[in-house]
């Protein structure tokens, strides 16, 4: 299997509090100027046994989308073991250039540099373009301490278990700076009908007891590995504002298949401070509410697996049951008087019956259109040799012997033919 790692990179201008659009609203991302992160991650890279290429994917504004693209260009020419390409608005520009050429025209909200879910689908294009076999994303705020980090990403994916079951996604989990993997949310009083923390640690501790790989209810984002055959087949969706990745799951199960959690593969999670509590919370009141239209009207579509809240027990299922509305508000009602933030969680409580609402309203069916077209636009431009050798060029690795691009180096866990594996399922 030759797997491509993917690094987004999220970069603004200044300290701000907030994106210019919520879906460039993200939680914790680098001050221009700052990029610190990425040296971290790339440099643990480097301890991995396995060598892949990585793509690292610059998210910025366009006013500042050279300088950005510029510095995190200057971090990976320092890691010369390491075969990067770095992706910003050059590049987007020739995948864009040629959807259009193959009649895949006004994509730039799904797919692009702006916001969490754009970012994934251009991952998967350039995998798809490259001819990787899958891709395994990794956030810029981790660290990997497990040398068999990469080997362990493609632990049973793509095979079946003895049951027959496709593996086509599977995630991992986060050890935070105290090296636990349980959420660190307190059951506060003001979080009185927010348990969020409690009902994850719920269900983590039930899968670490289990077998290696056992169907997940849960995704980090920044451990996840997908295969080509779900990844031609399923894209992200652009209008989930955040928990793109938890979205994803549920997209797996509307579309017939799953995600799976393998509970020995890991890395460290070390974001930093967030901002604003308050400004987080308003984008899970539009994630939530969004979640719950989008599952609501997938309902009505023959075509879709039904997803039922009780099957996510005992997370997420909570948050996608009728009443999702009153928990926002009274939750943020509290927080705003036991929470340091106060102004902005009031102002999370009023856009809880407004705002986000009308968004989800608005914005839940229009995922299902775009993951009309998205197999088809993989299947025609797979393996694209034209776009993939204007791609290469930006690969940051050099033989300094021959001054030309070096080659990129597979990994070869085992068999990429059917095996099946001693899984319960």
């Amino acid at each position: 299997m030759n797997p491509l790692m993917v690094i987004p990179v999220f970069v603004t201008d200044r300290s701000q509090r907030s994106g210019k659009t919520l879906a460039t609203t993200y939680d914790h991302p680098s001050v221009l100027g700052r990029i610190e992160d990425l040296s971290r991650c790339l440099e643990s890279m480097g301890g991995v046994n396995q060598m892949v290429p990585i793509a690292v994917l610059v998210a910025a504004d366009e006013e500042i989308q050279e300088e950005a693209v510029a510095e995190v260009h200057a971090i990976c020419d320092a890691f010369t073991s390491l075969d990067i390409l770095v992706v910003g608005g050059k590049e987007l520009a020739l995948v864009r250039e040629r959807f259009a050429q193959l009649g895949f025209e006004g994509l730039e909200e799904e797919i692009g540099l702006a916001g969490y879910s754009a970012v994934r689908n251009l991952g998967l294009v350039l995998a798809n373009v490259l001819g990787f076999d899958a891709v395994v994303f990794l956030d810029d705020d981790e660290v990997v301490d497990d040398r068999e980090f990469v080997s362990k990403a493609a632990y049973g994916l793509g095979k079946l278990t003895k049951r027959g079951i496709p593996i086509l996604a599977k995630t991992g989990y986060y050890l935070n700076a105290e090296g636990t993997y349980h959420s660190m949310s307190q059951n506060k009083w003001y979080n009185r009908y927010w348990e969020q923390g409690s009902a994850f640690n719920k269900w983590i501790d039930k899968a670490m007891r289990g077998p290696r790989l056992s169907r997940s209810n849960h995704v980090c984002g920044g451990c996840l590995a997908i295969h080509r055959e779900a990844f031609k087949r399923l894209a992200f969706d652009p209008w989930c504002v955040r928990g793109e990745d938890l979205d994803y799951l549920l997209n797996l199960r509307m579309y017939g298949s799953d995600m799976w959690f393998d509970n020995q593969w890991q890395l460290r999670h070390l974001p930093p401070e967030t901002r604003s509590e308050g400004t987080r919370f308003r984008q899970d009141i539009y994630r939530w509410l969004y979640e719950f239209r989008k599952i609501e009207y997938s309902r009505s579509q023959v075509d879709l697996q039904q997803i039922k809240p009780s099957s996510l027990e005992p997370y997420p299922g909570p948050f996608l049951e009728e009443g999702i509305e009153k928990r926002i508000r009274r939750t943020a009602w509290l927080r705003s008087l036991g929470r340091p933030d106060k102004a902005a969680y009031r102002e999370a409580a009023s856009v809880a019956s407004r705002e986000a609402e009308e968004y989800a309203q608005e914005n839940c069916t229009k995922y299902f259109g775009f993951q009309a077209v998205w197999p088809e636009l993989m299947s025609r431009t797979e393996g694209d040799k034209e776009l993939s050798a204007a791609l290469l060029r930006s690969v940051v690795s050099v033989d300094e012997a021959t001054g030309r691009p070096r080659e990129p180096r597979y990994i070869d866990p085992g068999s990429t033919g059917e095996i099946r594996l001693n899984l319960d399922e």
